[in-house]
């Protein structure tokens, strides 16, 4: 029986991190996928009004999506030094307290969405020829949000056991739906916009219960009793500080983009469709970095479990030395390769839509070098179990961005927005450098 485990205690280093990053890496692509293609078929099919509705509420979504992600992350970093540390009834108790977890925040989500989502879209100055379209599908995922939790969720404790293959599988036949879903809901029975949202509300649904019924049939590690839902104080404490962690590290970044995106809202709606085109291929260019950043949450959060230290600071190095690889090759492919992939993506054949959109992959791609290195010290930091240094380097970006949008981008315009983000991400990674090559774990020596 095979259940795609990789052993991130005692293989070789490198080998280990790229075998257990790449099925994430892969899984990243597909989940991007969801909003991608609707975002390619809305440009393509419904215009440059549909993809500017969309792209005026890309940042909400970003925001859900990293906050599903960042607590999902969060919470499954207690399971992974319980699976480290070999302590198999810590563990159970975990994945019930991530559950108990995942549904209160499930409800709350809903709950203010219903409340405030148009709201927040008037504050971020979303035009009135969009917004009424906007609203119609950012509130079909916000209110089915739960579906979102659950595969991030359940992902989560798979990966933190070692095994990211199957979290991958799932979500391929689940994206390969939303394609299917998304081409029969907007061209044949002309559901617009919101054929989008219900497309990938249902594609998610589905990567969901998947992964809930691998868990049950293949991974009974995983699966808690009911002596394992008593509350445990302690536990609770440092899966919510872990989960709302991570999720808020996200959510505040993703706060600094809602932030920004009421600035480049004011910029007209071609700009608008330039912009969402280069965010949507920003996100897959800088997916590598990020995979191995997350894969490094898992692994040196299991390494720490087993106490070893050296071993921790071998997979940052390494992670470091990825990063910067990737950010070279990625840098060369969009300076010659952009035109083309914003036209592809958009649909679009204005000049204002292509030209900034290019402009801003040329600019933002140098710096992912940089982003990766921060991803990977923002990760492991968290890996260690460390709550405050990691979310203090969100506020960080969340208040570089506010700087930006009242100083810099009214006299800079659309060049302001570009290179808001590499600037930040410059600051935060000297920030969070300091604080892990000076914490005393890592300085010390691994247990005799």
């Amino acid at each position: 029986m095979f259940h795609f485990k990789t052993d991130l205690l005692k293989d070789h280093i490198l080998k280990s991190l790229l075998i257990f990053a790449i099925p994430i890496l892969i899984s990243n692509i597909f989940q991007q996928l969801y909003n991608t293609m609707d975002t390619m078929i809305v440009g393509n099919v419904l215009g440059d009004t549909s993809l500017a509705a969309i792209g005026a509420c890309a940042a909400v979504y970003e925001l859900l999506i990293g906050f599903a992600l960042g607590v999902g992350n969060g919470l499954s970093i207690v399971t992974a030094r319980s699976y480290g540390a070999h302590d198999e009834d810590l563990l159970k108790k975990s994945v019930a307290g991530s559950l108990v977890i995942g549904v209160i925040l499930t409800l709350m989500i809903m709950l203010i969405s219903f409340v405030f989502l148009y709201p927040l879209l008037e504050l971020l100055k979303t035009p009135v020829e969009i917004i009424d379209e906007s609203y119609s599908y950012i509130i079909i995922i916000t209110m089915f949000v739960g579906v979102m939790f659950a595969y991030n969720l359940c992902a989560g404790l798979l990966r933190a056991i070692g095994n990211s293959v199957m979290p991958l599988v799932f979500l391929i036949i689940s994206s390969l739906i939303n394609i299917i879903l998304d081409l029969l809901f907007i061209t044949r029975y002309q559901m617009g916009i919101q054929g989008a949202a219900v497309a990938t509300v249902i594609a998610q649904g589905i990567s969901s219960l998947l992964c809930i019924f691998y868990i049950y049939k293949k991974c009974p590690i995983l699966i808690p009793k009911r002596q394992h839902f008593q509350i445990d104080i302690a536990l609770y404490k440092e899966l919510a500080g872990q989960g709302f962690s991570m999720g808020f590290m996200m959510c505040i970044v993703s706060a600094g983009t809602v932030i920004l995106q009421s600035s480049i809202n004011k910029l007209g709606y071609l700009v608008i469709a330039g912009h969402t085109t280069a965010r949507k291929l920003n996100s897959f260019c800088m997916m590598p970095s990020g995979t191995i950043g997350l894969a490094l949450a898992t692994f040196v959060s299991q390494n720490k479990g087993a106490n070893q230290i050296s071993r921790i600071r071998e997979g940052v190095k390494y992670g470091h030395l990825i990063a910067i690889g990737w950010g070279v090759i990625i840098t060369v492919i969009l300076w010659f390769a952009a035109p083309f992939l914003v036209k592809l993506l958009s649909g679009s054949s204005e000049p204002t839509v292509i030209d900034n959109g290019t402009l801003y992959l040329r600019i933002n791609a140098p710096f992912y070098a940089v982003l990766g290195i921060l991803l990977n010290l923002r990760n492991s930091l968290q890996g260690l179990g460390m709550k405050i240094i990691p979310l203090v380097s969100s506020v960080i970006e969340c208040f570089g961005k506010i700087i930006f949008v009242i100083l810099f981008i009214p006299i800079l315009g659309y060049l302001g927005v570009i290179i808001c983000e590499p600037v930040i991400w410059c600051c935060m990674t000297l920030q969070l450098a300091w604080s892990f090559y000076h914490n005393p774990y890592i300085k010390s020596d691994d247990p005799q």
